[in-house]
C-alpha cells in the first residue's frame, strides 16, 4: 500500500491589516468558510507574483506583498496542498474604499479579528496556518506546518 502523499497543489494569500488589529477575510463563493484572500498558483509563478496577482484580480488592490510569515504542507483525504501566507501591510483608507470583488469568485469580505472568527467559518486543516501566520505578523517569525488530517 502506498502511504506517500499526493502531489500537492499550490496557493498563496495574505494577511491585510486595516490598522485597528483587523485583517481581512474573503468568503469564496464556490465554497463554504471564510478565507484570507488570495488563490493558486499558475504555471511559471512564484508564490509571491501568485499573491499579488490574486489581490489585483479579486479584490481590486494593488499591493506588493512584504516578508513570508508562514508555509504549510496540508494533506488531507482531498489531496494535499501547499500554502504561502505572506504579510500583506496594512490597506489605506483609499484602497479599503475602493475594493471591488470579483464576480463569481467571491461574495463577502469583512474586516475581523482573530478572536472574532468563529471555528466553524475556517476548516479545521486550515486553523493551524491561520493561527502561525497572524503570530509571526506580530512576533516577527517565519513558520513552516505540516498538517496530516
Amino acid at each position: 500500500m502506498n502511504t506517500s502523499p499526493a502531489r500537492p497543489t499550490m496557493s498563496a494569500a495574505a494577511v491585510l491589516s486595516n490598522g485597528d488589529g483587523e485583517y481581512l477575510i474573503v468568503k469564496p463563493g464556490y465554497r463554504t468558510g471564510w478565507n484570507l484572500p488570495g488563490g493558486g498558483l499558475d504555471e511559471g509563478e512564484t508564490p509571491r507574483q501568485a499573491c499579488s496577482r490574486e489581490l489585483k484580480e479579486e479584490l481590486g488592490i494593488e499591493q506588493t506583498p512584504g516578508r513570508l510569515l508562514a508555509s504549510a504542507y496540508v494533506h488531507t483525504t482531498g489531496g494535499a496542498h501547499i500554502y504561502w501566507v505572506f504579510d500583506g501591510g496594512t490597506l489605506t483608507a483609499a484602497q479599503q474604499e475602493a475594493m471591488v470583488l470579483q464576480e463569481g469568485e467571491l461574495t463577502a469580505f469583512r474586516f475581523s479579528t482573530p478572536g472574532e472568527i468563529s471555528p466553524d467559518e475556517i476548516p479545521p486543516s486550515r486553523r493551524p496556518l491561520w493561527k502561525a501566520a497572524v503570530d509571526a505578523l506580530t512576533d516577527g517569525s517565519t513558520a513552516h506546518l505540516e498538517v496530516m488530517g
